[in-house]
């Protein structure tokens, strides 16, 4: 038994030995075979090729595509395949697998390695074929986009066979507008012309039509009326892609008005003061979001992917506490005083600026986005990017958040009660003070978190709040004082309002003329679209 057991243990060192050396000779030799570039006939040459192509590494499509454009080099003295660069008088070699410095060469120490037409066709076709055929979808992607733009007829073959075995669904529409663009160029027969007008026609996108556009002047006779309805169908499909990207723009810019000014609405509705610092609440909350993401850079980087949620606490605190402080100081000694509080609170906006040019400089501060808040996905002919989503949603949470502290908590109930009618609130037994405290507060905290969410779309500078202030009191006015509805839909018309002027009036023309609708309606509806009812509010 005991020799059987030797026996079986010696049959497998002696075939671990085998194997090991054999499957090492079969790991190809990657920087042999790039200097095989250099060595022999044409034959030989492409011969190296295909044995590069052959082993499907990365770095291969590079190497060739520098062999085509002439950069490739054989070094005499140790007939090494170099990259070379011009420099002065000689050259600077690089490795062309790792880019690595080889040092300088004089035009005599090296051979340009030659390549004729039919080695690059050879070379297209291979380096087509290792990214068309690519197992990485980015690659593949790219590689579709390359040969779309550039629309060489030798690419048709690799391109149907690439068209054949690919499965995902947006790699593949770019692959088939390719390839009838390619047909376009190519001297075919005008049923295969039809046809591949029709596949593009049925892409319907700007590419199609820049691709048609140029198909038009050269095109049969036969198939120009087909072109020609081909652009009329995009161009009628594109202009209701565009007002559904204007909607998409709209709702975006309609999250950023509601975030800006939802606070706004509370403070001027509960206690009637017009707080010209509400500008800088938001700026605070930019700044906190700041802050907080360097803190966790500096000393917990595993928690950089949570800097955001911290940072909307954080926020929603800090300006908070800033905000009753700013109540508790100044304000509260000002009440019924419309025009001293207004000069008030724009001191204090003043102040809270340079308080953060003196701390943190007047320079652009870059809050970077956690990773799913960056980049953009396609839906249909819209372009919509992630952190302009997930603001949507955050401000729909802040929202319906707000509904329920002012309609389900004795807080809500109280504030409520103030701004329909403050002297019987009081009479009453509710503490006005403290309610005025707590309203300015919450109204300072929910500014300090569109702070967070600006910081994500916008520069975080000492002026961030200054942009939204003016537009913050028109949605305010516009949808009703204190109404938070009227609030949310003023937020939405003057958002979609604002991004369908704009392409025709320009960014400027169309807030004023946004700004004067406001004013002639305001002529009409001194209280809004939505006017709170209560005996003190009528007064």
């Amino acid at each position: 038994m005991a020799i059987r057991l030797l026996r079986l243990i010696a049959f497998l060192i002696a075939a671990l030995a085998f194997a090991v050396p054999h499957a090492a000779a079969q790991t190809p030799d990657i920087p042999a075979l790039v200097d095989a570039l250099g060595q022999g006939s044409f034959p030989e040459r492409e011969a190296a090729i295909n044995a590069l192509v052959a082993t499907g590494d990365e770095r291969v499509p590079p190497i060739l595509q520098a062999l085509a454009d002439g950069n490739l080099y054989l070094r005499k003295s140790d007939a090494k395949v170099v990259l070379a660069a011009k420099a002065g008088s000689g050259f600077a070699l690089t490795n062309p697998l790792d880019g690595a410095d080889l040092g300088p060469a004089a035009k005599a120490e090296i051979d340009k390695i030659k390549v004729n037409n039919g080695l690059r066709g050879k070379i297209r076709t291979a380096i087509g074929q290792m990214t068309l055929l690519s197992p990485d979808r980015t690659t593949r992607l790219s590689a579709a986009q390359t040969i779309l733009k550039n629309a060489d007829p030798a690419m048709r073959d690799l391109l149907d066979k690439a068209l054949a075995a690919e499965t995902d669904p947006q790699i593949k529409s770019v692959m088939e507008l390719a390839r009838a663009v390619i047909v376009l160029k190519t001297d075919t027969t005008i049923e295969d012309k039809r046809a591949a007008i029709t596949t593009i026609i049925s892409h319907g996108d700007r590419d199609a039509q820049t691709v048609l556009s140029s198909a038009l002047a050269d095109a049969p006779d036969e198939l120009k009326p087909l072109i020609a309805d081909g652009l009329a169908t995009i161009a009628r499909n594109l202009q209701l892609w565009d007002i559904a990207q204007n909607l998409v723009y709209g709702t975006s810019l309609a999250s950023v008005l509601l975030l800006a000014a939802i606070g706004l609405a509370i403070t001027f509705g509960v206690m009637g003061v017009i707080n010209m610092a509400h500008g800088e609440m938001v700026m605070l909350g930019a700044y906190v979001t700041f802050v907080v993401q360097n803190l966790i850079a500096t000393y917990a980087p595993g928690l950089a992917e949570y800097a955001m949620a911290i940072s909307i606490p954080s926020a929603f605190l800090f300006t908070a506490l800033v905000g009753v402080g700013i109540e508790r100081g100044v304000i509260r000694w000002l009440y019924g005083r419309p025009l001293e509080t207004l000069l008030a609170t724009w001191g204090i906006s003043l102040i809270l600026q340079q308080a953060v040019r003196s701390i943190f400089g007047a320079n652009n501060r870059l809050v970077a986005p956690p990773s799913w808040m960056t980049g953009a996905f396609e839906l249909g002919g819209l372009t919509i990017t992630w952190n302009r989503l997930w603001i949507v949603v955050f401000a729909i949470i802040v929202f319906a958040a707000l509904q329920l502290v002012l309609n389900r908590t004795p807080l809500g109930l109280q504030m409520r009660a103030v701004t329909q009618n403050r002297r019987m609130a009081s009479a009453m037994g509710i503490r006005t003070p403290f309610v005025d405290a707590m309203t300015f507060g919450l109204g300072s905290g929910v500014a300090g978190l569109a702070g967070v969410a600006l910081s994500q779309i916008d520069n975080v500078s000492p002026n961030l709040g200054q942009g939204y202030i003016i537009d913050s009191f028109m949605v305010v006015v516009f949808g009703g004082v204190g109404n938070l509805w009227g609030t949310l839909i003023g937020a939405v018309s003057l958002g979609m309002a604002n991004k369908f002027l704009e392409p025709y009036a320009g960014a400027v023309l169309a807030k004023i003329i946004i700004l004067v609708l406001i004013i002639l309606f305001i002529q009409r509806r001194p209280r809004g679209l939505f006017a709170l009812k209560g005996r003190a509010v009528e007064q």
